[in-house]
C-alpha cells in the first residue's frame, strides 16, 4: 500500500574503486542486480537499482570507481561516474573504513564540495573493525568534511548492519513525489547488459589477477525457446555470448585445461541467470582475442562503453 506524503528520487553511489558500492547496492535492494568481485573497477556501467517501499521509491545509481585512468576505457568510466551525479537528489559518498582517508578520498571530497552537492558520508565494511578503530575512523572523516558534513552512517554491505538506518536517512532527503517506476521493477538495465555483467563477474572471480580488466563480454543473442514436455510448454532462455580478451595467453587461461575454466565460468554465470529470471537458461560461451580493444573508440562503443557524460 502506498501512503500519503510518498517520496521518490535519485541517489548516486560514488567512491573509489573496490569500496563496496555494488555489494552495498545489492544489499539495499535485496536482490543481485549488479556484479561484485574482489577486483577493483568491476562496475563499468551506470546502473540503476530500484528500491520500492510503502514510504518511498529510491532509484540508486551505481557507478564505476573514481580513479586515475590509464587508457581510454578508464577515462570513459571516470567521466561517466562523475556525470552520474548531475540532477540527482542525494549522493552517498562510500568509503572503505578499513583504511585511513587518503589522497583519493580527499579528491572526491573536494570535487563534491566544489560543486555543492548534497551528500551523506557512508563508511562501509565497518564489521571488519574493532570498536576503537571504528571510533577513530568516524573522527577522521568528520575532521575531513568539517562543518560541511550533513551526517555519517556506518554500514556493512555483507552483514547488513546500518543498512536500514541508511535507507531511513536517504528517505529524509528525497522530495515528495509519485512512483517513477512500476513497483516490481528492480533495475532499468536491459537483460542483455545484466547477463553480460554476470558472465564478466565470473571471469573476474575465477581468474582474479591473471585476466584483469582486459575482458569484455558481448551478448550475441538471447532467444526464448519453447520446449513441449508432456502436456506442458516450458520456456528456455538460450544465451550466446563472446568473451573478449586482448592477448592469446589470456584466451588460454579463460578456456583452461580441456575447457575446464570456461565450463566453470559458464556454469556459475548460468546459475545466477536462472535466479535472476526464475527460469531455465542455456548458455553457450566463446572466447575471442581483440588486441588493445580498450584503447579503441569503435570497440568501446560496440561493447557498450559509450561516453554519456
Amino acid at each position: 500500500m502506498i501512503l500519503n506524503n510518498y517520496r521518490s528520487g535519485f541517489v548516486t553511489l560514488l567512491g573509489r574503486p573496490n569500496v563496496g558500492k555494488s555489494t552495498l547496492l545489492n544489499k539495499l535492494i535485496g536482490e543481485k542486480i549488479t556484479i561484485t568481485s574482489p577486483v577493483a573497477q568491476t562496475t563499468r556501467n551506470k546502473l540503476k537499482g530500484i528500491l520500492t517501499t510503502e514510504k518511498s521509491q529510491i532509484i540508486f545509481i551505481d557507478t564505476p570507481g573514481i580513479h586515475k585512468p590509464h587508457h581510454l576505457l578508464g577515462k570513459k568510466l571516470v567521466e561517466n561516474a562523475k556525470s552520474a551525479i548531475n540532477g540527482v537528489d542525494l549522493i552517498l559518498l562510500i568509503f572503505d573504513s578499513n583504511f585511513e582517508p587518503g589522497r583519493g578520498d580527499q579528491y572526491i571530497k573536494d570535487f563534491i564540495m566544489t560543486n555543492k552537492y548534497q551528500f551523506i558520508v557512508v563508511l562501509n565494511k565497518c564489521d571488519l573493525l574493532k570498536a576503537d578503530k571504528r571510533h577513530l575512523r568516524k573522527k577522521q572523516y568528520r575532521e575531513i568534511f568539517g562543518d560541511n558534513l550533513i551526517t555519517l552512517q556506518e554500514v556493512s554491505a555483507i552483514t547488513g548492519e546500518g543498512c536500514s538506518e541508511l535507507i531511513n536517512l536517504v528517505n529524509n532527503y528525497l522530495p515528495e513525489g509519485p512512483l517513477l517506476y512500476p513497483k516490481e521493477t528492480l533495475s532499468d538495465q536491459p537483460l542483455k547488459t545484466i547477463f553480460s555483467d554476470l558472465i564478466r563477474e565470473q571471469v573476474l572471480l575465477n581468474t582474479r589477477e591473471e585476466v584483469p580488466h582486459s575482458v569484455a563480454v558481448n551478448i550475441e543473442k538471447i532467444d526464448e525457446i519453447k520446449n513441449h514436455k508432456k502436456d506442458k510448454i516450458q520456456k528456455l532462455t538460450a544465451v550466446l555470448a563472446t568473451i573478449i580478451v586482448e592477448r592469446k595467453s589470456q584466451k588460454g587461461i579463460l578456456i583452461g585445461k580441456k575447457g575446464s575454466m570456461l565450463k566453470d565460468i559458464g556454469q556459475s554465470a548460468r546459475l545466477n541467470m536462472i535466479k535472476l529470471i526464475d527460469g531455465p537458461v542455456y548458455l553457450e560461451l566463446f572466447v575471442k582475442v581483440i588486441p588493445n580493444w580498450r584503447k579503441k573508440e569503435s570497440r568501446l562503443i560496440e561493447f557498450g562503453y559509450e561516453d554519456d557524460s
